[in-house]
């Protein structure tokens, strides 16, 4: 028997219905960055950080300017359009050009905005087990729409019997998951992994609400055992605490990410 698929979505580009045409060349030429943040009532915890982020990489990807106050706008008029009376939905703002195609990816850009919405997750997120893996996305700094590799490692992690994957550099350091940034409490420490990965928004929210000093460090997968709990993060989970990698159990500390966890839910969230 099939699984019910969740309802979907309009998807609105540029406040706009989105064509088939012009989802297909988002599709096929797969060029394009975006951000994902979490709507609640109208609210989004470190929206400043995630436009801040879309700004970035619209002049990285496309050598243009961005208004935030039209992202504002048309992720505002996508929720009342779409959210069918949910209180939150998980929003995707996805900033490419249909006009540059895969022949002449240097001709002048014109990035128009599409977003659109899915449900957001229910409850507190299950505990996370994952197998590690050497590999590097491209351009780790950009969140861009490049998730050929991520996706599949993460199902070949699946089909293997954990959820997801965690990515390692030489000297299997470890530098972030599929699409998650990976934490670690050392202590009273809050640690993030000194590598090459995206700048999560969830991960500088939790650096200005932890209850301790934060650092920046390499982190070998041999130490992450001896560590005193482990966490991923990004806008859609939160803090969701990570058990298991490789098949070796990891401490946990349940007090210490609840209160992690509720630091991060109490930050007020600013109104789209």
């Amino acid at each position: 028997m099939r699984t019910p698929r969740m309802p979907s979505f309009g998807a609105e580009l540029d406040g706009v219905l989105a064509t088939p045409a012009q989802l297909a060349a988002l599709a096929l030429t797969n060029y394009g960055h975006f951000t994902t943040m979490l709507v609640a009532d109208g609210l989004v915890r470190g929206l400043a950080l995630h436009l801040a982020r879309l700004t970035r990489d619209c002049r990285t990807l496309f050598d243009a300017a961005l208004d935030t106050g039209w992202v504002r706008w048309l992720v505002r008029q996508a929720v009342e359009h779409n959210a069918e009376g949910a209180r939150a939905v998980v929003v995707r703002v996805t900033v490419f050009d249909p006009d540059l195609g895969v022949p002449h990816p240097g001709a002048a850009a014109r990035p128009r905005v599409l977003v659109t919405l899915r449900p957001a997750p229910g409850g507190p997120p299950a505990p996370l087990r994952v197998r590690s893996l050497r590999y590097q996305r491209d351009t780790p700094s950009v969140k861009h729409v490049g998730l050929f590799g991520p996706m599949l490692h993460r199902r070949r992690a699946q089909r293997g019997g954990v959820e997801d994957v965690l990515f390692t550099g030489p000297g299997s350091r470890v530098s972030e998951g599929a699409t998650w940034n990976v934490g670690f409490l050392d202590g009273d420490r809050l640690v993030w992994p000194a590598a090459e990965c995206l700048p999560g928004v969830t991960m500088a929210l939790l650096n200005q609400v932890h209850d301790g000093p934060v650092a920046v460090e390499p982190v070998a997968l041999d130490r992450v055992p001896t560590l005193r709990a482990a966490l991923a993060t990004n806008a859609a989970i939160g803090v969701r605490p990570l058990t298991g990698i490789d098949g070796v159990d990891l401490p946990t500390d349940p007090a210490a990410l609840g209160r992690l966890r509720a630091a991060y839910e109490a930050v007020a969230g600013e109104p789209i």
